[in-house]
């Protein structure tokens, strides 16, 4: 079993010494891929065999992280099976080849780390690392939009980050002082067992930060600027894993906080302030779509619109709700990873990205072009794909626990931004080639190709049937404190 709890880093740490040392070659290119597909089988075997505990306490698996080892490992996959086409056409020197399998690697081997991590220090050291190997991703094109959006990244981060550091050193203060012995002062187990005697005061505000701190992360509102900027910039496949996984990864951080925080104040002070989250970033998300000329700053905003949605079912909190809050992390990081990688195609070839360059590229490109319409329609709630469900579930649990208000607030506001993303992409999708616009190679790469189809077969299976996971969701919503 302990052997389980390293595979997930292990393996994508193994494969970065073997770039380093190798170099990112054709005979050297698919290890990327076989090391996400072994982080998705370590998850799915640490879902399958229970919860576990190993190298002495300082990893633990449960139902939940267990759940997340396969979002990463699922979006992971789909994000290097794109990666040699991208730097294929990219043209990338072998250096640079070389410095993007090892980042990469390591970027996926810390957010394993992040959700197997069995205390806040160590999941709060997991989360900076991804900042600080995400930031040298989003600025691989070295151009000068690049390293501003690296440099904004790594600022609005850190100083979130800073938050969400200032909010443990208060919560293990109130451990101390409520006699929680040293070694678990931190842990997850151990702060919920005694939550009841941490001092409220304190507590309050240890959560107001740790929801804030890593919130910025999860590109919730007000510290969200970051996000539109970096995935703007990054390689098509970065941005695939940081919107599709890394947000999901930190808000995960926020839940492990919400279930403390649950216990020691009560459910009502972590709901009000996820509402508020949820409700800002909705809002946000939904005003700046309906000007958004760059379908790359598209996609970010959406991620924003849904990162709200996530905070807005953990708010309700029933087991409904955080079951389905589970299934859109899952269906988001599909539909998004799907999303951007066929954007990155679109803008190799169109040389921008600028809605207005791209016009009626579903025919001209049919697998690109149709796995953009349709990842658009996952991202929209369209049925049979997966985000569907997982919403009309966060909807009805919202009635169902009184607030009736927050779930027509934010359907009024989702109504928006599906409006404003349908109004921008439909132009790109449909109608003939326009003057000035660009022409699209008719196939990809095979393994753009597979990665794109693969999401999205995975999306609508789910929509369809949650049997492989129904019992896990069950036994995370109820790590979750869901009742």
């Amino acid at each position: 079993m302990t052997l389980l709890l390293i595979a997930p880093m292990g393996a994508p740490l193994l494969t970065a010494a073997a770039y380093a040392v190798f170099g990112w070659r054709r005979g050297t290119s698919w290890l990327g891929a076989a090391a996400a597909a072994a982080v998705l089988a370590s998850g799915i075997a640490l879902a399958a065999l229970g919860p576990h505990t190993g190298l002495d306490g300082l990893l633990r698996a449960d139902a939940l992280s267990a759940f997340m080892l396969i979002v990463i490992g699922a979006v992971a996959l789909l994000a290097m099976l794109a990666s040699p086409a991208y730097l294929a056409a990219e043209d990338a020197p072998a250096r640079d080849r070389s410095r993007y399998g090892v980042l990469t690697q390591a970027f996926i081997a810390a957010m394993a780390f992040a959700v197997l991590a069995a205390s806040l220090g160590m999941l709060w050291v997991a989360i900076e690392a991804t900042t600080i190997l995400t930031a040298f991703l989003v600025g691989h094109r070295r151009t000068r939009n690049a390293t501003e959006a690296a440099w904004k990244y790594v600022v609005i981060c850190s100083a979130g980050i800073a938050l969400a550091l200032l909010g443990i050193m208060l919560l293990h203060f109130a451990a101390q002082h409520a006699h929680v012995p040293s070694s678990g002062s931190l842990d997850w187990t151990a702060l919920a067992a005694h939550a009841g005697r941490l001092d409220p005061d304190v507590t309050r505000i240890a959560v107001a930060l740790l929801v804030l701190g890593f919130g910025a992360k999860a590109g919730l509102a007000p510290l969200h600027a970051w996000l539109p900027d970096a995935h703007s910039q990054a390689p098509a496949p970065v941005s695939a894993l940081m919107s599709g996984v890394l947000l999901s990864v930190a808000f995960y951080a926020v839940l492990r906080v919400k279930v403390i925080a649950d216990a020691a104040l009560g459910a009502g002070f972590v709901r009000a302030l996820l509402l508020t989250v949820a409700l800002a970033s909705l809002a946000l998300a939904a005003a700046l779509l309906l000007r958004q000329r760059d379908y790359k700053r598209m996609l970010a905003y959406s991620s924003i619109e849904h990162m709200g949605l996530l905070a807005l079912g953990a708010a309700i909190g029933t087991k409904l709700a955080m079951a389905a809050v589970l299934l859109h992390v899952l269906g988001h990081g599909l539909a998004k990873s799907v999303a951007f990688i066929a954007s990155g195609h679109i803008q190799h070839a169109a040389g921008t990205s600028r809605i207005s360059a791209v016009r009626g590229f579903a025919a001209r490109s049919p697998l690109i072009g149709g796995a953009f319409g349709a990842a658009l329609l996952a991202l929209l709630g369209f049925p049979p794909f997966r985000l569907f469900a997982s919403e009309l579930a966060v909807f009805r649990a919202g009635f169902a626990a009184g607030l009736g208000w927050a779930v027509a607030a934010a359907l009024a506001l989702l109504l928006v931004a599906t409006a404003a993303i349908a109004a921008g992409t439909a132009r790109m999708l449909l109608g003939g080639p326009g003057p000035g616009t660009a022409t699209f190679p008719s196939r990809p790469r095979p393994g753009t190709a597979a990665g794109l189809l693969l999401g999205l077969l995975a999306c609508a299976a789910l929509g369809v049937s949650l049997w492989p996971l129904h019992d896990l969701l069950l036994h995370a919503a109820a790590v979750l404190g869901a009742h």
